[in-house]
This record gives C-alpha cells, sequence and structure tokens, in this order.
C-alpha cells in the first residue's frame, strides 16, 4: 500500500482558515465552535456528546505521521461521524495554538451546560470560578474538580473562556468529563445553589474559618460549592459576603501562599473525603 498523503497542503484552504480562525474568542462564540488538540483532548471528544446529544467532535485535522501513530483514535473519530483530513505539518503547525503541536486538531461544538440542569441534578460538590482571568489556571481548575469527583463546574460572567484554547488543554480531557455551565453571575450562581440546599463556601487565603476546623468539626459532609477568585487579589467582599462561610487553608510551612489551582485542588478534595465519610452526603445517598 503505497504511503498515505496530506490532503490539505495550503494553510490559505477554506478549511484551514475556518479552522484557524477559532484561535479567537469572537469568531468561537459566533460559530459556537472550539478547538481540542492532542491525542487525550480528540479522544475525549470522539466519545462526548453534547447536552443536545449531538456528537461534539464534527472535524479532526492530522498529520500523517499522526494518524499513523494512533490509528484506534482516528478510527473512533471516524466512527463518531467526524469528518477527517489529512494534512501537511505546516498547515497543523498553523491551525494549533501549541508550541510544538502533536499532529491533531479536532474542531468540536460548545458542549455547555444551561446551569438550570445542573441544579436539577443537585449536586453535591461544586467548583464556582468568579473572576478567574487565567485560562491556564481554569482549566486546571476544572481537572481538579473531575479529579476530585465533582458534579459540575461553573465560571461566572466575569471568568475566562471555558473554550480558550489554554483553558481547553489545561483541562487535559476533563472539559469533557462533567457539566461546565458558562456565563452565570455569582449572584445567581450562589442563589440557585443555595436553593437546592448546597452550603456556599469562599475559599480566600484572609478567611476566617481554618480548613482543618472546618474539618474536625464534621461540617464538610454535605453537599457543597466551593467558589474560588481571582489569581491576584482573591474574592471581592461582596462575593464572600455571599458565602456561608469564608475558608482559608492553612498554612503550615513558611511559603507565603498556594495558587489557585493548588488551593482548588487542596479545597475539593477535603470537600470530597468528608462526603465520602459515613455519614457523608455521598455516602449516604450511595447507601
Amino acid at each position: 500500500m503505497p504511503p498515505a498523503t496530506p490532503e490539505l497542503i495550503s494553510a490559505r484552504s477554506a478549511r484551514v482558515s475556518a479552522a484557524r480562525r477559532l484561535a479567537k474568542r469572537n469568531f468561537r462564540g459566533k460559530d459556537r465552535l472550539f478547538l481540542a488538540e492532542g491525542p487525550q483532548a480528540v479522544r475525549e471528544a470522539a466519545a462526548h456528546r453534547t447536552p443536545a446529544g449531538d456528537a461534539t467532535l464534527v472535524e479532526l485535522f492530522a498529520t500523517v505521521e499522526a494518524a499513523e501513530r494512533y490509528p484506534d483514535i482516528v478510527g473512533e473519530v471516524r466512527a463518531a461521524g467526524a469528518r477527517v483530513h489529512l494534512a501537511a505539518d505546516d498547515v497543523i503547525a498553523d491551525i494549533s495554538t501549541t508550541v510544538t503541536p502533536q499532529g491533531l486538531v479536532g474542531i468540536c461544538r460548545f458542549l455547555d451546560t444551561p446551569f438550570e440542569e445542573i441544579l436539577a441534578a443537585r449536586p453535591r460538590l461544586v467548583a464556582v470560578l468568579a473572576h478567574v482571568r487565567d485560562p491556564g489556571n481554569a482549566g486546571t481548575v476544572l481537572r481538579c474538580a473531575d479529579a476530585a469527583g465533582a458534579d459540575a463546574v461553573v465560571l461566572t460572567d466575569a471568568s475566562v473562556d471555558l473554550y480558550n484554547p489554554k483553558a481547553v488543554r489545561a483541562s487535559v480531557g476533563s472539559l469533557f468529563h462533567l457539566p461546565v455551565a458558562v456565563g452565570v453571575p455569582v449572584e445567581e450562581a450562589v442563589a440557585g445553589l443555595k436553593g437546592t440546599g448546597v452550603r456556599i463556601l469562599a475559599a480566600d487565603g484572609a478567611g476566617g474559618d481554618d480548613l482543618d476546623d472546618e474539618l474536625d468539626k464534621g461540617t464538610m459532609g454535605g453537599p457543597t460549592a466551593w467558589v474560588f477568585g481571582n489569581e491576584a487579589w482573591g474574592l471581592p467582599e461582596e462575593t464572600r459576603a455571599l458565602a456561608d462561610a469564608v475558608v482559608r487553608v492553612p498554612i503550615h510551612g513558611r511559603a507565603e501562599s498556594l495558587n489557585l489551582a493548588t488551593a482548588a485542588a487542596v479545597c475539593l478534595y477535603a470537600s470530597a473525603r468528608a462526603q465520602r465519610a459515613p455519614g457523608g452526603c455521598r455516602s449516604v445517598t450511595s447507601g
């Protein structure tokens, strides 16, 4: 069998131009499409369906080398009904938003979930990103929430775009694993979650309550939403005032503070452990 040859060899082609423009937020919003790069993200996207039931992955661009290296992924993409284009290396580099492309770039439909559907599912652990502006941090917190077994993530209207390529990469596929609501005003997010019986904890280094103390008191076994703030200046006072408690992660050593993603991981895992302990909301539900 002769070696495969790329069908897309010009970065000026209409298909490549349509894909490349998704690196910009205004075009993502207009087309309701975003880029997912690398084998992990593409595999997860191929297996995912949007809340409306549509296939999330609609198109894949792959170098010949990547298609030969990941035949299982390309097969899954085709089985999902997505178009596959073999493209020259420089074409993939033109579409990609990374310095060292991995040879696979997927185009995906928006997959965020309406906030009302998240509330209707009666979530027990939620991460709320309020005023989070760095896409890498947003994606990493989403990954932490997924790993901790959270039921949903909410990005407020003051936070970064969920579909920023850096946020998608930082989630390492977790974007496709749990419901995410976007553009929700923080007041609406808190009120809606409280209305379903969820306790609201604001994570802040200057919080009046200590995470260790909260665990010792046994107050964290019920449904909980953690609100995480801006990387540089934390949560504004008006957002802190919405919470049932403002909780700090204790610093036992000499570190000045924890970065956002690390603090989020600590908080979410603390809740996950408490909820799975005897009497916690997950152990009660699963029992």
